[in-house]
């Protein structure tokens, strides 16, 4: 009877996600149009920011309690869940298009992000330094992207921009930033009550709670053929958790992993190379590389509870 009232909340939690999903993403793909800016940008900025918000809480809240494990768990976990079967989930449903600019721009920075990682974890702390070079990058990265122009996407089908788009990009965002987090939280608890460690929470249950608004954003952008904000949202809210969660954490407290643990920030960097070879090939990402990508994330995850 303990479980119940944290699976009812985990299930009214959904619908909030689905909802504020829905509004984020017409919202989004208004205003990137207002702006004169592609929807693939404001996926990687706007919306990346919005939905990587649990992602910021979780970790930087776990970094200040010197939970390491639950930290970087979250980030790592997320991460491959977003690439994995995020991505790859949303492929089963319709093809994801991408093209040239973003497996070239986006998705080098994806791999060079997780490289450095790599370097950075070798010897499994991640000092302040460290910290301020990842957000340096990220801020860095941000300005770029807004600085420069590039073409716009065909006009979209749900008319154009209004004013109340600002707020309810915002009421969005909340909506599925409090659902998250309250199916963290009731995920998390579920966990506990069954003896779950805290690094297999942090990269299993809390990793897949704080997607779930990257999952509910990107799947809505593919059914209504927002392909940009869809896929720009996945590796925009992978680069701002590697770069500023991560960054941040570090820089407020170093972050020291557990011996052993090292192995899933290479699973990271492996994953991410394979994900950008997915979105080259054909310039877009095939039902059968969304297999590919859950098969992959599957065997990731009985890794880790093994």
């Amino acid at each position: 009877m303990e479980f119940l009232p944290h699976i009812l909340v985990m299930g009214i939690t959904v619908i909030g996600l689905w909802k504020g999903a829905e509004w984020v993403v017409i919202s989004a793909a208004h205003i990137s149009r207002k702006l004169g800016l592609s929807e693939m940008v404001i996926g990687l900025t706007i919306v990346a920011i919005g939905t990587s918000a649990p992602e910021f809480a979780v970790s930087i809240t776990a970094a200040i309690r010197g939970q390491a494990d639950i930290s970087v768990g979250n980030i790592v976990g997320s991460n491959i869940f977003n690439l994995g079967f995020i991505l790859g989930g949303v492929a089963l449903f319709g093809t994801c298009a991408t093209n040239r600019r973003t497996v070239l721009r986006d998705g080098s920075m994806l791999i060079g992000a997780g490289f450095l990682l790599l370097i950075f974890l070798a010897d499994e702390v991640l000092r302040a330094w460290e910290g301020v070079v990842l957000a340096g990058l990220l801020v860095s990265y941000v300005l770029y992207l807004f600085i420069q122009k590039e073409p716009l996407e065909e006009e979209i089908p749900e008319g154009g921009f209004r004013w109340w788009d600002v707020p309810k990009i915002i009421l969005g965002i909340v909506t599925i930033v409090v659902s998250g987090t309250f199916l963290v939280d009731s995920a998390s608890a579920v966990a506990r009550l069954a003896g779950v460690s805290e690094w297999l929470i942090g990269v299993t249950i809390v990793a897949i709670g704080t997607s779930m608004p990257e999952f509910a954003t990107s799947f809505i952008a593919v059914l209504k053929g927002h392909h940009g904000i869809s896929v720009g949202n996945l590796v925009g809210s992978d680069l701002f958790n590697i770069l500023g969660v991560l960054g941040l954490a570090a820089i407020i407290r170093p972050l020291h992993l557990t011996p052993g643990t090292y192995i899933n920030i290479v699973l990271l960097a492996v994953f991410m190379v394979v994900v950008v070879v997915t979105m080259r090939t054909g310039w877009r990402v095939s039902r059968a590389e969304g297999v590919l990508l859950l098969v992959l994330t599957i065997v990731r995850w009985i890794i880790n509870m093994n």
